[in-house]
């Protein structure tokens, strides 16, 4: 289609382990529509984060291609490459460098990529962090100082700072409280709405599915079992093992409980 900013074609990624190979993820295909939020879902173990740091560049295909925005992505990514896909993690302590300011790591950013004059860049600093909703005050203070909500505010803007097209969210709100998760759901929300981002977001949670996203690829040992929408994939799955997900996971609404009831009834008499 021409609106898909990425096509992933055939992905397989093999490691090796001891004396034995293991298929991470195996013949792995999918459009990304440019805007969309697409999650991709399963159990530990499924393959979720392999896909991520394939699309990202982390990791290198056994097979298949990545298409972005029209072009083969190379094993080797560009410069160019990596401003525009951009990556947040699961722990912003660990991916903020303890050194650094929060300002001095949303400044290096620009600089490596060579956005805005040097002299506006600070400005474009505080720009972010309003933004995000934090205070640009926030600047001089390290990683540290800031609560976890407050950390995965500080990535995403880093994410945007270097003016990405596709940000990859693996698991970012798993480390936080649900208060604090709900306000970082609708953070990115809005951030995609005003700026026409694209999210591929790596969760177990499906509980934060329903909140961000448009599509849902549920991923079994690899394998991409269900693809679809979002109120598709909670009003009637099809694969056995995406209705055991869904059965399995918190109850939002009076609708999904009984579907739910459903599929356990369903699964009790298989």
């Amino acid at each position: 289609m021409m609106n898909d900013i990425l096509q992933i074609r055939q992905l397989s990624k093999t490691f090796r382990s001891g004396k034995r190979d293991v298929e991470a993820v195996k013949d792995f295909s999918l459009d990304v529509a440019a805007g969309e939020c697409l999650a991709i879902v399963g159990e530990s173990g499924s393959g979720k984060s392999t896909i991520a740091n394939l699309v990202l560049g982390i990791l290198r295909p056994t097979a298949g291609s990545i298409h972005f925005d029209g072009n083969l992505l190379p094993a080797r990514r560009t410069l160019s490459h990596r401003r525009r896909i951009q990556l947040v993690q699961q722990n912003p302590l660990s991916s903020l460098n303890p050194n650094r300011t929060v300002g001095a790591s949303l400044r290096l950013a620009l600089d490596v990529h060579a956005i805005d004059h040097r002299s506006r860049r600070d400005e474009r600093v505080a720009r972010l962090l309003e933004e995000v909703g934090l205070s640009p005050e926030m600047a001089q203070r390290p990683p540290a100082a800031l609560s976890g909500g407050q950390r995965q505010r500080v990535a995403i803007a880093r994410a945007r700072a270097c003016r990405s097209d596709l940000i990859v969210l693996d698991e970012p709100t798993s480390a936080l409280d649900v208060i604090v998760q709900a306000r970082i759901l609708k953070l990115l929300n809005r951030l995609r709405a005003m700026q026409g981002l694209t999210y591929i977001f790596i969760t177990h949670d499906l509980a934060v599915v329903r909140a961000v996203a448009d599509r849902v690829a549920v991923l079994n040992r690899g394998t991409l079992v269900e693809l679809g929408t979002t109120d598709q994939l909670f009003s009637g799955p099809t694969h056995p093992y995406t209705r055991k997900l869904i059965a399995a996971s918190p109850v939002v609404t009076a609708e999904e409980e009984a579907v739910r009831s459903r599929l356990r009834k369903e699964a009790n008499n298989a």
